[in-house]
C-alpha cells in the first residue's frame, strides 16, 4: 500500500464550507504516482504505459479544510493486462471517500493492451489487498 498526505488548501473548499467533490479525483490521481512509477520510473509522458478505463468515487462523509487527508492506494484486482486501483481518503482516521480506478497496461504505438508479466506483476502483487465494503 502507498500512502500520501494531502493538506487541503482554502481554494479546495466550496460554498458549503467543506472540500469540493471535484478535488477527490485530482488527489487520487496524484496519489497514484507511486504506482505509476512501477511502470514509468521517471513519469515521462513519452514513455507512458498506462491508460485509464474506468473511475468511480463513493462519497461517504464530508472532508474539511484545516485538517490533513490521508490517501491510501493499493490494488484489489490484478488481471492479465488490467488492474483495479482502490483508494481511500481518510480524515481523522475516518474513511470519507472510496475510489476504484481500472488501469490498463497499454502499447500506445500498437494501440493495444499488453500483458502484465514478470517483475512488474510481482511488484504489483505486493500491493494487492481487500477493499473496504462499498456503500
Amino acid at each position: 500500500m502507498f500512502t500520501r498526505t494531502i493538506e487541503p488548501a482554502f481554494y479546495d473548499t466550496d460554498a458549503l464550507g467543506h472540500i469540493n467533490n471535484t478535488r477527490l479525483p485530482a488527489w487520487f490521481e496524484l496519489a497514484r504516482n507511486d504506482l505509476f512509477k512501477l511502470f514509468t520510473p521517471d513519469l515521462n509522458p513519452k514513455n507512458w504505459r498506462l491508460i485509464m478505463a474506468r473511475m468511480e468515487v463513493d462519497y461517504r462523509a464530508e472532508l474539511f479544510y484545516g485538517h490533513d487527508i490521508e490517501i491510501r492506494t493499493y490494488l484489489t484486482r490484478l488481471g492479465n493486462s488490467s488492474f483495479t486501483v482502490t483508494q481511500e481518503a481518510r480524515q481523522h482516521g475516518t474513511l470519507t471517500n472510496l475510489g476504484h480506478t481500472v488501469m490498463v497496461q497499454y502499447d500506445h504505438q500498437a494501440k493495444c493492451a499488453k500483458p502484465i508479466e514478470g517483475d512488474l506483476r510481482d511488484a504489483l502483487s505486493a500491493h494487492l489487498q481487500n477493499a473496504p465494503e462499498s456503500v
